[in-house]
């Protein structure tokens, strides 16, 4: 008989078979979840909330949600963007430019970033504003395609896209969390509560 039976014990029939019935040992690799799920994690394990929807009807009813849920129905929304000014336009929002005045941010981003769930996002989206200037509320409009792998592959595809010019002021909103939710690798950062309306495109 084997000395590390002797110590050890035979395994029973059952534990045997329990092993073999086992595909995947321990030391395998992990089974890389797609791109999409794998940010849908990240980003809620952020602590952003998250609306997937299928067609921009979708995103308009989610959208009237958010305002209902948090009585912004009557609140103004700070709106820099020109292209979303004409996707919302029936949406009966109460514009402004004015940071003074907002209770809420619409915007879009650069990129959706799968393996830490954050949003990319550059001086297109805040021109020149600091993240901490603008309002704690942020509604966040992105589309199924936007999402990648990385911060550097977010990067890359800024570069490619923005030949003439590359925007300036790009950054990363990773904490969607109150300050009292936050902990000590979030301090410093400045926290956003945040909605993002996903939009199926691919």
């Amino acid at each position: 008989m084997s000395l590390f039976r002797k110590i050890f014990g035979k395994k029973s029939d059952s534990e045997q078979k329990e092993i073999k019935s086992d595909d995947r040992g321990k030391y395998m690799p992990e089974i890389k979840l797609p791109i999409d799920e794998r940010f849908t994690i990240n980003f809620k394990a952020n602590g952003g909330k998250f609306l997937y929807c299928e067609d921009l009807n979708e995103v308009f009813k989610n959208l009237e949600s958010i305002l209902l849920e948090n009585q912004w129905k009557n609140k103004k929304v700070l709106l820099l963007n020109a292209y979303l000014k004409d996707k919302f336009k029936d949406c009966d929002l109460k514009i402004t430019s004015q940071l003074s005045e907002s209770t809420f941010f619409l915007t879009t981003c650069e990129n959706l970033i799968a393996n830490d769930g954050s949003l990319l996002i550059s001086s297109k989206q805040i021109f020149e504003k600091r993240l901490i200037e603008l309002p704690v509320n942020f509604i966040v409009f992105a589309t199924t395609s936007q999402i990648v792998e990385s911060i550097g592959e977010g990067l890359r595809g800024i570069k490619a896209k923005n030949k003439t010019k590359i925007p300036t002021n790009i950054t990363a909103i990773k904490h969607f969390k109150s300050e009292e939710d936050k902990d000590f690798l979030s301090y410093g950062s400045s926290a956003k509560n945040l909605y993002l309306l996903l939009l199926e495109d691919l």
